[in-house]
């Protein structure tokens, strides 16, 4: 698998390896998201293609103080051949590289498979509580810098 960063044609087919993971959320529009990452950090919206198609993904950033991963996705005919694995550690590295003390993710607790692979990966969950507060509706506009 060769790992690059997002380009603007990859669109469509994150979007559906999205879908055909469960990743996506009725309130959360998927190409929205794709468009907020971009303006932040771009390089760091990873995708993973094999065979010329598209079949992972990793949104990774760093605010400073932790980094940070979201839609990590492997498409289903490609999970648990290493893909997620070389992701992770593809994030990792282009982390540790900006000085990123330690990395965070979320994991929805119904999706035990997702908290396997991390646990396997030699994370462990922080005894913490997650906050959350939607500040921008996706039917509004993107606000760019």
């Amino acid at each position: 698998m060769k790992i690059r960063a997002y380009q603007d044609h990859d669109e469509q087919a994150v979007i559906a390896l999205w879908r055909d993971c469960g990743l996506t959320r009725p309130w959360n529009d998927p190409g929205r998201d794709i468009a907020r990452k971009l303006t932040e950090q771009a390089e760091l919206f990873l995708v993973g293609v094999h065979a010329d198609a598209l079949i992972a993904t990793a949104m990774v950033g760093f605010d400073g103080h932790r980094g940070w991963i979201n839609y990590l996705a492997v498409a289903p005919a490609f999970q648990g051949k290493s893909f997620g694995r070389q992701m992770v550690q593809e994030a990792e590295r282009l982390l540790i590289a900006r000085g990123c003390p330690k990395l965070n993710l979320q994991v929805r607790s119904s999706n035990t498979k997702a908290i396997a692979f991390y646990r396997k990966l030699g994370y462990a969950q922080d005894e913490v509580v997650c906050f959350g507060r939607r500040l921008i509706a996706d039917d509004e506009p993107i606000i760019s810098g």
